[in-house]
């Protein structure tokens, strides 16, 4: 009813009043974007003097306005395209989750590894101060990926949005204040 792709919007928006993520001109990377509703919610929150990149192994189901979207694995594309223009991002989003087996051992562990993969971008493309948010499945794999932060970020966390079914295993590990 308000326009976006998917519900999960809500749970982007949760994290954006709990840790003020997006603020008008801010740079965002969005991994794993599809269907698109993070991309509609970053572009109305950056506002037109900000930049919205998605990238998802496939494509939308409808181009979003004002956002620059790659279709490609995210383990085979260069930082360069990613950035394309930029010079860094000031958040970078990962709501990516892995093709499931309903083990939830194996997918706890495929989730953390493109978490670790979302991180290791955000190494290298966050912006000083920047922020990231990266959805994982619980398990042992959360507190590794946490203190590993830890390192890298001034305050971090671990939030289960409102809009996260109760029932589900999934949680996000956010960082802000990112120390390069």
């Amino acid at each position: 009813a308000e326009g976006f792709a998917a519900r999960s919007v809500y749970k982007l928006e949760d994290l954006d009043r709990k840790l003020r993520l997006l603020r008008p001109g801010n740079r965002v990377l969005d991994l794993g974007c599809r269907p698109g509703s993070w991309l509609q919610y970053a572009r109305q929150k950056v506002g037109p003097n900000g930049a919205v990149v998605g990238i998802d192994r496939d494509p939308l189901p409808s181009p979003i306005p004002g956002t620059r979207m790659l279709v490609g694995d995210l383990f085979k594309v260069d930082d360069k395209d990613l950035l394309g223009d930029l010079p860094a991002f000031d958040v970078v989003l990962s709501d990516m989750a892995p093709d499931t087996s309903g083990i939830k051992s194996v997918d706890q562990a495929r989730s953390a590894v493109l978490v670790e993969e979302a991180l290791g971008r955000a190494e290298r493309l966050l912006a000083p101060t920047g922020a990231f948010v990266a959805k994982i499945f619980q398990g042992p794999d959360v507190e590794v990926l946490r203190k590993r932060m830890q390192t890298r970020f001034a305050d971090v966390r671990l939030i289960k949005p409102e809009a996260s079914r109760s029932e589900s295993r999934e949680v996000y590990l956010a960082g802000t204040g990112f120390r390069p």
